[in-house]
């Protein structure tokens, strides 16, 4: 049996974050969009630097000031865990707003809280989504690898648009496809016929901010 000393130390997860703001509360910045009771405690949440011990309001309203145009459209028919990465994804790329199609009900834990910070609205079906897209001017690209698909690699992606993806599996909707005004596919060089829905969604966000636009 191994000695006592032999034993590896117990791991402890890391703490991120920042503690309470140094000094009293007479050092504390001033400002509306500073949470008091971050500063007194520490903000440990999932938030880049420059939003530490803001409140929510105050990192939604500055995102909002520089949020990029396109929108994030996910089908919703089998209650989807990948929704809640393309959420996340889409507020890493700050998304104008994700679409929810189908199920009002989605799994948000792959969010990871993401949701508080980016809009998602609900369209009950393919429909009543197509019907708002129109209205709004949005033209929608399918996202999927279906027969006449396109190479995103050669597509230009319009600075207005919705990115419309399916559900893991069967993928889009034929009414989807049919409603769509462009069908994308990612290029794939393995064996397997598809790549997760979620890491999908996150590399059609990224193309269409590598894309140069003037």
């Amino acid at each position: 049996m191994p000695e006592p000393g032999d034993l590896p130390e117990p791991t402890v997860a890391p703490e991120h974050g920042v503690g309470p703001w140094p000094g009293e509360e007479a050092a504390w910045p001033e400002g509306d969009h500073w949470d008091l009771d971050l500063l007194r405690e520490g903000d440990r949440r999932n938030v880049i630097d420059r939003y530490r011990y803001w409140t929510m309001e105050a990192i939604v309203a500055d995102i909002d000031s520089h949020r990029h145009p396109f929108h994030v459209a996910v089908e919703n028919w089998q209650h989807d865990m990948n929704i809640g990465s393309i959420v996340r994804s889409a507020n890493a790329f700050a998304a104008d707003t994700v679409h929810i199609v189908g199920r009002r009900r989605w799994n948000k834990r792959g969010a990871m809280v993401t949701d508080r910070y980016q809009h998602v609205v609900h369209h009950p079906d393919v429909a009543t989504f197509v019907e708002w897209a129109r209205g709004a001017g949005l033209p929608i690209l399918a996202i999927d690898n279906v027969e006449g698909s396109v190479p995103i690699e050669t597509y230009a992606l319009p600075e207005r648009c919705v990115l419309l993806f399916g559900q893991e599996g069967p993928g889009l909707s034929p009414e989807s496809i049919a409603a769509a005004d462009a069908v994308i596919e990612i290029s794939q060089f393995g064996s397997t016929r598809s790549i997760n829905a979620s890491a999908a969604g996150a590399i059609v966000m990224h193309e269409w901010v590598r894309q140069p636009r003037f």
